[in-house]
């Protein structure tokens, strides 16, 4: 009688039993990886939000005293697996501002219209003054701690994106919406406003292929010193 012989496949290194492990594994370390990345989100968020309680109350008063219209700045932004969410910000424009110019602007940086080309910033006239000095600091973005304690952002990933940005996007591009949008990231620590649009989302999708707990502690060490020096800042 012929001996039966094990199929190739069901082999001891490619049994179902082993391959289920091996998912499991996988499933388990992306999880830790997970969790690793929102208690850094959540302790970092929670000491910012203590320590920066005064600069909050003085660059609110600031607002309120220099410019009508509400301290903070609500927009619905694009984020993780494209879920809408609303970000918040001090209000650097004029409120009730229209924002053709920054659309028309946006498009020419992503290649849809045509453009002299440059850098990733407009000369925008709806900017107030004090609004100008937030946005070379990058204080105007504190509020969204809140928005990290929420869930809604991590401390860093790929720049939060507006819905009809989202349309203007080369496929690649939508790598960035695997993971949360994060308050800073590569292209703040790379150069911020000195980078065109399409550099930006070039590095956003270089965190997601790279992203891990290390290079998000690089991020966050990195972008202080940015910030405080307002590189590539305008």
């Amino acid at each position: 009688m012929a001996q039966s012989r094990a199929h190739p496949l069901h082999t001891s290194a490619s049994s179902p039993d082993d391959v289920a492990v091996e998912l499991i594994s996988v499933a388990a370390l992306h999880r830790s990886a997970r969790f690793a990345k929102r208690t850094l989100d959540v302790v970092v968020a929670s000491v910012a939000l203590v320590a920066l309680a005064p600069l909050f109350a003085i660059v609110a008063f600031r607002i309120a005293r220099t410019s009508p219209g509400p301290v903070l700045f609500r927009q619905t932004r694009i984020g993780y697996r494209r879920e809408p969410f609303t970000i918040l910000k001090f209000r650097t424009m004029v409120a009730d501002n229209d924002d053709a110019a920054h659309r028309a602007f946006v498009a020419a940086q992503l290649g849809r219209l045509p453009s002299a080309g440059g850098s990733g910033v407009l000369d925008d006239a709806r900017i107030t003054p004090l609004g100008a000095r937030l946005r070379r600091t990058s204080i105007d973005e504190l509020p969204q701690l809140l928005n990290v304690l929420r869930g809604e952002m991590s401390m860093v990933g790929p720049r939060p994106c507006l819905p009809w940005e989202v349309p203007l996007f080369e496929p690649r591009d939508h790598r960035r919406f695997e993971v949360k949008p994060g308050l800073t990231g590569l292209w703040q620590v790379s150069g911020r406003n000195e980078l065109s649009m399409r550099d930006a989302l070039d590095l956003d999708v270089e965190y997601v292929r790279r992203h891990s707990t290390r290079l998000d502690l690089w991020i966050l060490l990195r972008t202080i010193p940015t910030v405080i020096g307002c590189r590539g800042a305008r």
